[in-house]
């Protein structure tokens, strides 16, 4: 998996992108074949957001995360797309399980 970090109109620094960095990529603890995160880390005057595309051969998911702090903002973020994917790979894995998870779920 390939995390790519950039800044609007800012610059930033290698302790967040580090950070940021070490957040997403337990995304891929939950789903394997992802391709590829771009992180785009925006500040506003005092709202810091920070937004993410996530590639994979399937789908391809977005979410955002807004504080008054980037490193909360990047918390929020990784919670965020760590909930969807584990939500797509659900899908996925009940969708080929066919006859034997509509049994379970009948159970």
């Amino acid at each position: 998996m390939q995390i790519k970090v950039s800044g609007h109109q800012f610059e930033v620094s290698p302790a967040l992108r580090e950070y940021a960095t070490g957040k997403l990529a337990r995304c891929e603890r939950h789903f394997e074949r992802l391709m590829d995160v771009h992180v785009i880390l925006t500040t506003d005057k005092l709202v810091h957001r920070a937004e993410a595309t996530l590639a994979s051969p399937q789908k391809t998911i977005h979410a955002f995360g807004e504080s008054n702090d980037m490193y909360a903002a990047i918390d929020q973020l990784a919670d965020k797309l760590d909930r969807q994917v584990k939500k797509h790979k659900e899908k996925i894995t009940d969708h080929h399980r066919g006859v034997v998870a509509k049994q379970r779920a009948s159970v």
